[in-house]
């Protein structure tokens, strides 16, 4: 799978539950988080600074899922990028 143009295809990486005054929140519940991490799996001909397995972090609103080879994945906008580790 190759994305095209402005877009990058990230695996989401799932991050452990916080605690909140004692109480253990689940991804769900955690909403005051914004951005979501993910590592990349491929990046469009169009992206710059991005390159395959960076992780990032990105927007949580941003893009859409998409299932490939039984592995649900997320496509991005460069835009929607705002750390790289």
């Amino acid at each position: 799978m190759q994305a095209v143009n402005y877009y990058i295809i990230v695996d989401k990486i799932k991050e452990k539950p916080k605690s909140k005054s004692g109480f253990v929140m689940t991804e769900l519940q955690n909403t005051d988080i914004r951005y979501l991490k993910g590592k990349v799996i491929s990046v469009g001909d169009q992206v710059v600074g991005v390159k395959e397995e960076d992780v990032v972090w990105y927007n949580k609103n941003a893009g859409h899922s998409i299932e490939f080879d039984d592995k649900l994945l997320y496509v991005i906008k460069n835009g929607d990028v705002v750390i790289i580790e």
